[in-house]
């Protein structure tokens, strides 16, 4: 595809300029050979009217003799009439046969030229009137072989053919540089995106500097470095997808055999039985949690956002999460000292919220407390989940809210974290255009404060 690329450009830019050569070559070819003709012309008329001129003003055999004398020569010569146009004196005989008639017979009272076909004949003829008295009269012919001119047609032509070859040989040379520097770029990148396509993306492109094609390298450079990061992370995305389901399939099948078993007590089969039961609500809120990262990555959800007021709204998320915490025997307080009102989408927040809230009950112990605390700061609403749990080290802040990250691998079992919950968070808050920030201490607690 790029050598034909190749090629349009090439046939285009010669074609381009070919066109431009050749109306400029051919526009300065004429106007140099009209202005030589042009000069012959003038010169000829310039030298019939110096002979007229003398010899009217000094009529006589010897002055008719001296002007024929004067021409005399390969390139020009002379015919002077009488008033009958008979020729009374010339300067050559070789001119008479083919322009006797024209001689015989003209009629003009001013300096004139009467032959000016310079390619068709092989001389250009000036008729020149004198008149010294009634008797007295004629004219001065001069003829100018066309020789010179043609001759001067030909070593132009050749000239304009010699800088024709050239002009090609350097169109020739800037094509090979234009091939260098436009399509060999081009067909290095159209390898690294086949490279791309099939998987691989460790590839390598020159630096092009700061024109189009630097910037379009520059872009396949960092295509391939996302797509290969993207790669990386969808790897480690399924394979921390395919633990996280397998751990509860494996408690699932094995207390399901246990639980079959005829010889269990009715108590160890109910144990068993709860065992199962709390590891499917667990595979089914990672289910859940897979489902709307899935979702948030295909870019399918949307946000709608609308006014409400505040007070109603989270009194109700809070009823929604208040049998979990009294479950575990955790205080869940709300602090929303005025009503006023809140713009984002309700269902989303409350999605970011029951998540927020779910979170903190995982990582606190019992007999603690979790605290909502929303409040308007301006035209923002800030939303805060404070837990005195088991707090987040410093150095894994930056990441809880990667996909698949939990803190506390090592107890992951205990808390039930499956590390998708804060990724869904981020990804909402930021399409409500807001931020998300998260304070902690290792075994006091932590902060989430929402900003939308």
């Amino acid at each position: 595809m790029l050598n034909k690329i190749s090629t349009k450009l090439a046939a285009c830019f010669f074609i381009v300029v070919f066109i431009m050569e050749l109306f400029l070559m051919t526009y300065l070819h004429q106007n140099i050979i009209q202005s030589r003709v042009d000069e012959e012309f003038s010169r000829l008329l310039s030298n019939g009217k110096n002979h007229r001129d003398v010899l009217i003003e000094n009529y006589s055999e010897t002055t008719i003799e001296h002007i024929v004398m004067m021409e005399k020569n390969d390139d020009r010569e002379v015919m002077i009439t009488n008033n009958k146009g008979k020729i009374i004196s010339r300067s050559s005989e070789s001119v008479l046969e083919e322009f006797h008639t024209l001689v015989m017979n003209l009629e003009y009272t001013n300096d004139s030229i009467i032959v000016s076909d310079w390619r068709n004949s092989s001389y250009i003829v000036s008729a020149h009137p004198y008149h010294v008295n009634d008797n007295i009269f004629g004219y001065v012919v001069m003829f100018q072989s066309t020789s010179s001119i043609n001759q001067m047609v030909h070593n132009l032509n050749m000239h304009f053919a010699i800088s024709g070859v050239i002009a090609f040989i350097i169109l020739f040379i800037v094509y090979a540089i234009l091939s260098k520097l436009l399509t060999r770029p081009l067909l290095r990148m159209k390898k690294a995106t086949e490279k791309i396509s099939k998987g691989e993306f460790n590839v390598s492109l020159p630096y092009l500097g700061k024109d189009e094609l630097g910037e379009l390298s520059s872009s396949i450079q960092k295509l391939a470095k996302d797509l290969e990061r993207l790669k990386n992370e969808r790897n480690e995305f399924l394979a921390s997808i395919a633990h996280e389901l397998s751990t509860p399939l494996t408690y699932l099948i094995g207390y399901s055999n246990i639980a079959m078993r005829k010889s269990l007590t009715e108590e160890d089969r109910a144990h068993y039985l709860k065992i199962i039961g709390e590891e499917s609500e667990r595979m089914k809120e990672l289910v859940k949690n897979l489902l709307d990262l899935a979702r948030m990555d295909e870019t399918s959800f949307t946000v709608s956002k609308e006014h409400f007021f505040a007070r109603p709204f989270f009194e109700n998320v809070c009823k929604l999460v208040q049998p979990s915490y009294e479950m575990k025997i955790i205080k869940l307080n709300l602090i929303c000292e005025e009503d006023f009102q809140v713009y984002a989408d309700p269902v989303r927040l409350e999605q970011i919220i029951l998540n927020l809230l779910d979170n903190a009950l995982k990582y606190s112990d019992e007999h603690s407390e979790v605290t909502l605390e929303v409040q308007k700061y301006e035209t923002k609403t800030i939303i805060s989940v404070i837990d005195k749990g088991i707090g987040i080290q410093a150095d894994e802040i930056g990441f809880i809210f990667e996909k698949l990250y939990r803190v506390e691998k090592s107890r992951s079992r205990q808390f039930g974290g499956s590390g998708i919950g804060l990724a869904v968070v981020k990804e909402l808050v930021e399409a409500h255009g807001g931020t998300i920030e998260v304070k902690s201490i290792l075994g006091e607690g932590s902060i989430f404060k929402v900003t939308i």
